[in-house]
């Protein structure tokens, strides 16, 4: 039963295939990516999420391949959209980082796209019973949205633990960078006081003198 069942999750699995990357976008830069669709009305799945750089967040952009634009966005820190491919050819998903000067942007991001015809059960084709390929079909599909909502809570929690890195280390640095400043402060206090008395008794000398 087990090996059956994961007999037919491979063959789902062939329907759909994905890019999952993760890009550094530099200041000023714009960055696409592309995906092709060979035939209309298949699933298109986009996912981004700044992981870290600046305010942790980020213009995008979805175009089809007449030019047309599907999705976009001004600084947003993620996104996870599913739309429907209706041209064939090469889809243009791209970041720009050009509202950043000098800050550059870590962006995790996955292109899924997915066929929606699926393949007749194994099981049908030997002449299994209707009960059992409903039974197993109802089981695939159970366990494809369990594994699609802990792949969401994966990224969920990569992209707040990545966020609060950064925010520990931005955190660090200015404490480090506070603490180097106190110390200048009262080795400058130091001298200067030291200034002054000297100052002060060398008057008094001359005065009594």
């Amino acid at each position: 039963m087990t090996a059956r069942l994961f007999a037919l999750l491979s063959i789902f699995a062939t329907y759909v295939y994905a890019t999952a990357l993760t890009y550094s976008v530099a200041a000023n830069e714009r960055a696409c990516f592309y995906t092709q669709v060979n035939e209309p009305g298949v699933k298109v799945a986009f996912y981004f999420a700044v992981q870290s750089g600046g305010s942790f967040d980020i213009d995008y952009s979805v175009t089809s391949p007449s030019l047309r634009v599907i999705l976009d966005g001004e600084k947003e820190r993620q996104g996870d959209f599913v739309f429907t491919a209706n041209e064939v050819g090469e889809y243009r998903f791209c970041f720009l980082n050009e509202m950043s000067t000098f800050a550059e942007k870590l962006v995790d991001f996955e292109i899924a796209v997915e066929n929606e015809a699926r393949a007749e059960l194994p099981i049908r084709q030997a002449g299994g019973s209707e009960q059992e390929a409903s039974l197993l079909e109802n089981s695939i599909h159970s366990l494809s949205g369990k594994l699609t909502s802990i792949s969401r809570a994966q990224k969920y929690f990569r992209t707040r633990e990545n966020r609060n890195f950064s925010t520990v280390k931005s955190t660090e640095s200015r404490i480090f960078y506070f603490s180097i400043a106190e110390v200048l402060s009262i080795v400058g206090m130091a001298v200067f006081q030291v200034f002054v008395v000297q100052f002060f008794f060398t008057g008094s000398r001359k005065g009594f003198v």
